[in-house]
Protein backbone atom coordinates (compact mmCIF):
# COMPACT_ATOMS: atom_id res chain seq x y z
CA UNK A 1 0.00 0.00 0.00
CA UNK A 2 1.58 3.42 -1.18
CA UNK A 3 -0.83 5.60 0.26
CA UNK A 4 -3.43 5.17 3.55
CA UNK A 5 -5.41 8.61 4.17
CA UNK A 6 -7.01 8.86 6.94
CA UNK A 7 -10.07 11.87 7.05
CA UNK A 8 -11.63 13.21 9.59
CA UNK A 9 -13.23 17.12 10.98
CA UNK A 10 -16.33 18.33 11.50
CA UNK A 11 -19.39 16.87 10.44
CA UNK A 12 -21.26 18.15 7.61
CA UNK A 13 -17.61 20.09 6.63
CA UNK A 14 -17.34 17.50 3.05
CA UNK A 15 -15.64 13.99 4.71
CA UNK A 16 -17.92 11.97 2.65
CA UNK A 17 -17.71 14.21 -0.65
CA UNK A 18 -13.78 13.84 -0.30
CA UNK A 19 -14.27 10.17 0.35
CA UNK A 20 -16.60 9.82 -2.82
CA UNK A 21 -13.83 11.97 -5.18
CA UNK A 22 -10.58 9.72 -3.86
CA UNK A 23 -12.80 6.86 -4.68
CA UNK A 24 -13.12 7.66 -7.85
CA UNK A 25 -9.17 8.13 -8.26
CA UNK A 26 -9.06 4.60 -7.49
CA UNK A 27 -8.03 4.67 -3.25
CA UNK A 28 -10.19 1.72 -1.69
CA UNK A 29 -13.02 3.63 0.95
CA UNK A 30 -14.03 2.38 3.98
CA UNK A 31 -16.68 4.83 5.81
CA UNK A 32 -17.13 5.03 9.93
CA UNK A 33 -14.49 2.11 10.70
CA UNK A 34 -13.67 1.38 13.96
CA UNK A 35 -10.86 2.92 15.30
CA UNK A 36 -9.19 -0.24 16.65
CA UNK A 37 -9.81 -1.77 13.57
CA UNK A 38 -7.17 0.28 11.61
CA UNK A 39 -4.14 -1.91 12.56
CA UNK A 40 -5.60 -4.68 11.42
CA UNK A 41 -7.02 -3.29 8.32
CA UNK A 42 -3.69 -2.18 7.38
CA UNK A 43 -2.32 -5.35 7.78
CA UNK A 44 -4.68 -7.18 5.92
CA UNK A 45 -4.38 -5.37 3.26
CA UNK A 46 -0.74 -4.96 3.22
CA UNK A 47 -0.55 -8.98 3.24
CA UNK A 48 -3.16 -10.36 0.88
CA UNK A 49 -3.78 -7.34 -1.66
CA UNK A 50 -1.50 -6.10 -4.11
CA UNK A 51 -4.01 -4.59 -6.03
CA UNK A 52 -4.82 -2.23 -3.22
CA UNK A 53 -2.46 0.42 -2.96
CA UNK A 54 -4.18 3.51 -1.98
CA UNK A 55 -6.98 3.27 0.60
CA UNK A 56 -9.08 5.64 2.44
CA UNK A 57 -10.37 5.89 6.06
CA UNK A 58 -13.51 8.10 7.22
CA UNK A 59 -13.79 8.69 10.97
CA UNK A 60 -15.26 10.81 12.95
CA UNK A 61 -17.56 11.89 16.01
CA UNK A 62 -19.35 9.24 15.14
CA UNK A 63 -17.85 6.17 16.55
CA UNK A 64 -17.78 6.34 20.31
CA UNK A 65 -13.98 6.06 21.00
CA UNK A 66 -12.58 7.52 18.38
CA UNK A 67 -11.16 10.69 20.52
CA UNK A 68 -9.57 8.76 23.05
CA UNK A 69 -8.02 6.07 20.93
CA UNK A 70 -7.35 7.68 17.41
CA UNK A 71 -4.33 9.26 18.49
CA UNK A 72 -2.19 6.54 19.91
CA UNK A 73 -2.88 4.38 16.84
CA UNK A 74 -2.30 6.81 14.39
CA UNK A 75 1.28 7.50 16.17
CA UNK A 76 1.66 3.69 15.96
CA UNK A 77 0.83 3.93 12.15
CA UNK A 78 3.73 6.68 11.34
CA UNK A 79 6.20 4.90 13.53
CA UNK A 80 5.69 1.95 11.49
CA UNK A 81 6.59 3.89 8.50
CA UNK A 82 2.82 3.21 6.88
CA UNK A 83 2.62 5.84 4.77
CA UNK A 84 -0.25 7.92 6.53
CA UNK A 85 -2.01 10.81 6.27
CA UNK A 86 -4.45 12.96 8.10
CA UNK A 87 -6.49 15.26 6.25
CA UNK A 88 -9.02 17.45 8.53
CA UNK A 89 -11.99 18.71 7.31
CA UNK A 90 -13.24 21.99 8.89
CA UNK A 91 -15.77 24.97 7.75
CA UNK A 92 -17.00 27.58 9.19
CA UNK A 93 -20.27 27.53 11.38
CA UNK A 94 -22.92 29.07 9.32
CA UNK A 95 -21.61 27.06 6.24
CA UNK A 96 -22.38 24.02 8.57
CA UNK A 97 -25.69 25.08 9.92
CA UNK A 98 -26.73 25.62 6.33
CA UNK A 99 -25.49 22.07 5.21
CA UNK A 100 -27.59 20.68 8.33
CA UNK A 101 -30.49 22.43 7.72
CA UNK A 102 -30.14 21.78 3.90
CA UNK A 103 -29.96 17.99 4.22
CA UNK A 104 -32.87 18.01 7.29
CA UNK A 105 -29.98 15.05 9.46
CA UNK A 106 -29.22 15.30 12.59
CA UNK A 107 -26.01 16.49 13.94
CA UNK A 108 -24.56 13.20 15.24
CA UNK A 109 -23.22 15.54 18.81
CA UNK A 110 -26.86 16.35 18.99
CA UNK A 111 -28.27 14.88 21.85
CA UNK A 112 -32.65 15.43 22.04
CA UNK A 113 -32.37 18.89 23.72
CA UNK A 114 -29.65 19.97 22.21
CA UNK A 115 -29.16 22.81 19.73
CA UNK A 116 -27.13 22.32 16.45
CA UNK A 117 -25.23 25.19 17.55
CA UNK A 118 -23.87 23.56 20.44
CA UNK A 119 -23.44 20.41 19.20
CA UNK A 120 -21.03 22.60 16.38
CA UNK A 121 -19.10 24.52 18.75
CA UNK A 122 -18.33 20.93 21.16
CA UNK A 123 -17.65 19.34 17.94
CA UNK A 124 -14.88 21.80 17.10
CA UNK A 125 -13.48 22.06 20.63
CA UNK A 126 -13.86 18.23 20.66
CA UNK A 127 -11.59 17.40 17.33
CA UNK A 128 -9.07 20.72 18.27
CA UNK A 129 -6.51 18.13 19.22
CA UNK A 130 -6.87 16.27 16.16
CA UNK A 131 -6.90 19.68 14.15
CA UNK A 132 -3.46 20.21 15.60
CA UNK A 133 -2.48 16.33 14.82
CA UNK A 134 -3.14 16.58 10.75
CA UNK A 135 -0.85 16.78 8.01
CA UNK A 136 -3.48 18.80 5.94
CA UNK A 137 -6.09 21.25 7.07
CA UNK A 138 -9.19 21.84 4.35
CA UNK A 139 -11.59 24.22 4.38
CA UNK A 140 -14.80 23.95 2.64
CA UNK A 141 -16.08 26.71 3.55
CA UNK A 142 -16.21 28.50 0.02
CA UNK A 143 -15.15 25.48 -2.36
CA UNK A 144 -17.94 24.02 -4.82
CA UNK A 145 -18.21 19.99 -5.18
CA UNK A 146 -16.25 20.48 -8.40
CA UNK A 147 -13.45 23.01 -6.64
CA UNK A 148 -13.00 20.28 -4.27
CA UNK A 149 -13.01 17.58 -6.91
CA UNK A 150 -10.31 19.15 -8.45
CA UNK A 151 -8.01 20.12 -4.91
CA UNK A 152 -8.57 16.24 -4.69
CA UNK A 153 -7.62 15.25 -8.06
CA UNK A 154 -4.52 17.29 -8.48
CA UNK A 155 -3.39 16.28 -4.90
CA UNK A 156 -3.78 12.13 -5.68
CA UNK A 157 -4.54 11.44 -8.88
CA UNK A 158 -3.17 10.14 -11.62
CA UNK A 159 0.65 10.97 -12.07
CA UNK A 160 1.01 12.72 -8.48
CA UNK A 161 3.17 10.19 -7.01
CA UNK A 162 3.58 9.61 -3.27
CA UNK A 163 5.42 11.89 -1.64
CA UNK A 164 5.43 14.75 -4.18
CA UNK A 165 5.06 18.14 -2.89
CA UNK A 166 1.09 18.95 -3.54
CA UNK A 167 1.12 23.09 -3.65
CA UNK A 168 -2.25 24.97 -3.40
CA UNK A 169 -2.38 28.27 -4.51
CA UNK A 170 -5.41 30.40 -2.90
CA UNK A 171 -6.68 34.21 -3.22
CA UNK A 172 -8.77 35.46 -1.01
CA UNK A 173 -9.99 38.90 0.45
CA UNK A 174 -8.67 39.96 3.83
CA UNK A 175 -12.84 41.35 4.42
CA UNK A 176 -13.81 37.93 4.44
CA UNK A 177 -11.35 36.75 6.80
CA UNK A 178 -7.52 34.94 6.95
CA UNK A 179 -8.11 31.55 5.20
CA UNK A 180 -6.70 28.88 8.27
CA UNK A 181 -5.16 26.68 6.12
CA UNK A 182 -2.67 28.97 4.88
CA UNK A 183 1.27 27.78 5.05
CA UNK A 184 2.47 30.78 3.54
CA UNK A 185 0.23 33.99 3.14
CA UNK A 186 1.41 37.22 0.96
CA UNK A 187 -0.39 40.29 1.14
CA UNK A 188 -0.72 42.32 -1.90
CA UNK A 189 -3.02 45.45 -0.47
CA UNK A 190 -0.12 47.73 -1.19
CA UNK A 191 -0.48 47.48 -4.95
CA UNK A 192 -3.34 50.08 -7.00
CA UNK A 193 -6.38 48.79 -6.58
CA UNK A 194 -8.59 47.89 -10.21
CA UNK A 195 -11.79 48.20 -8.35
CA UNK A 196 -11.31 52.07 -8.49
CA UNK A 197 -10.63 51.92 -12.00
CA UNK A 198 -13.24 52.40 -14.66
CA UNK A 199 -14.28 49.35 -16.06
CA UNK A 200 -12.49 46.73 -14.09
CA UNK A 201 -14.79 46.61 -10.70
CA UNK A 202 -16.83 44.00 -12.18
CA UNK A 203 -14.43 42.00 -13.82
CA UNK A 204 -11.78 39.76 -11.44
CA UNK A 205 -8.04 38.84 -11.78
CA UNK A 206 -8.83 35.90 -14.56
CA UNK A 207 -9.96 38.71 -16.96
CA UNK A 208 -7.21 40.26 -19.57
CA UNK A 209 -8.20 44.06 -19.35
CA UNK A 210 -7.01 43.67 -14.88
CA UNK A 211 -3.52 41.66 -15.78
CA UNK A 212 -2.76 44.01 -18.25
CA UNK A 213 -3.86 46.98 -15.84
CA UNK A 214 -1.34 45.05 -12.98
CA UNK A 215 1.31 44.19 -15.69
CA UNK A 216 1.99 47.92 -16.35
CA UNK A 217 2.55 48.70 -13.04
CA UNK A 218 6.49 48.39 -12.43
CA UNK A 219 6.32 48.09 -8.29
CA UNK A 220 3.54 44.95 -9.49
CA UNK A 221 6.23 43.21 -12.10
CA UNK A 222 9.27 43.55 -9.44
CA UNK A 223 7.00 41.99 -6.47
CA UNK A 224 6.34 39.03 -8.46
CA UNK A 225 9.54 38.39 -9.71
CA UNK A 226 10.74 38.61 -6.11
CA UNK A 227 7.47 36.01 -4.54
CA UNK A 228 7.97 33.52 -7.44
CA UNK A 229 12.27 33.62 -6.51
CA UNK A 230 11.28 33.18 -2.90
CA UNK A 231 8.98 30.24 -3.32
CA UNK A 232 11.46 28.89 -5.91
CA UNK A 233 14.29 28.72 -2.63
CA UNK A 234 11.37 27.69 -0.73
CA UNK A 235 9.79 24.83 -2.30
CA UNK A 236 13.15 22.09 -2.46
CA UNK A 237 13.30 23.12 0.94
CA UNK A 238 10.25 21.91 1.91
CA UNK A 239 10.38 18.89 -0.17
CA UNK A 240 13.45 17.89 1.40
CA UNK A 241 12.03 18.39 4.85
CA UNK A 242 8.92 15.95 3.74
CA UNK A 243 6.11 18.24 3.42
CA UNK A 244 3.63 16.58 1.22
CA UNK A 245 1.25 19.74 0.95
CA UNK A 246 2.00 23.52 0.83
CA UNK A 247 -0.99 26.40 0.72
CA UNK A 248 0.23 29.15 -0.31
CA UNK A 249 -2.35 32.03 0.19
CA UNK A 250 -2.56 35.72 -1.79
CA UNK A 251 -4.59 38.51 -0.66
CA UNK A 252 -5.90 41.89 -1.21
CA UNK A 253 -8.97 43.53 0.11
CA UNK A 254 -11.84 41.80 -1.41
CA UNK A 255 -10.55 38.97 -3.10
CA UNK A 256 -11.47 39.44 -6.36
CA UNK A 257 -8.48 41.49 -8.35
CA UNK A 258 -4.95 41.85 -7.21
CA UNK A 259 -5.03 38.84 -5.45
CA UNK A 260 -6.41 36.36 -8.14
CA UNK A 261 -4.28 37.92 -11.11
CA UNK A 262 -1.39 37.07 -8.82
CA UNK A 263 -1.58 33.65 -7.59
CA UNK A 264 -2.61 32.93 -11.47
CA UNK A 265 0.95 34.34 -12.25
CA UNK A 266 2.20 32.02 -9.11
CA UNK A 267 0.50 28.74 -10.03
CA UNK A 268 1.55 29.10 -13.79
CA UNK A 269 4.85 29.88 -12.59
CA UNK A 270 4.96 26.13 -10.61
CA UNK A 271 2.79 24.57 -13.79
CA UNK A 272 6.82 23.34 -14.85
CA UNK A 273 5.95 19.64 -13.53
CA UNK A 274 8.62 19.81 -10.59
CA UNK A 275 5.38 19.75 -8.13
CA UNK A 276 1.50 19.43 -8.44
CA UNK A 277 0.41 22.75 -8.52
CA UNK A 278 -3.50 23.82 -8.27
CA UNK A 279 -5.26 27.25 -7.77
CA UNK A 280 -8.62 28.39 -5.83
CA UNK A 281 -9.89 31.67 -5.66
CA UNK A 282 -12.12 31.62 -2.28
CA UNK A 283 -14.00 35.02 -2.36
CA UNK A 284 -14.58 35.29 -6.44
CA UNK A 285 -18.18 36.39 -6.38
CA UNK A 286 -18.93 37.70 -2.82
CA UNK A 287 -20.61 40.59 -2.96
Amino acid sequence: MKQLIVITGLSGSGKTLAANCLEDLGFFCVDNLPVGLIPPFCELIERGSKSITGAVLVIDAREGGFLDQFPEIYRELRERNTPAQLLFFEAADDVLKRRFSESRRPHPMAGPQGTLERAITEERAALSPLREMADRIIDTSRFTSHELRTLLGNAYGAGNEPGRLSVNVMSFGFKYGLPTEADLLFDVRFLPNPYFVEGLRARDGTSPEVREFLDGIDMKNDFVKRLLGFIDFLIPQYAAEGKAYLTIAVGCTGGRHRSVAIAEEVVSHLGDGKVSASVHHRDVGRE
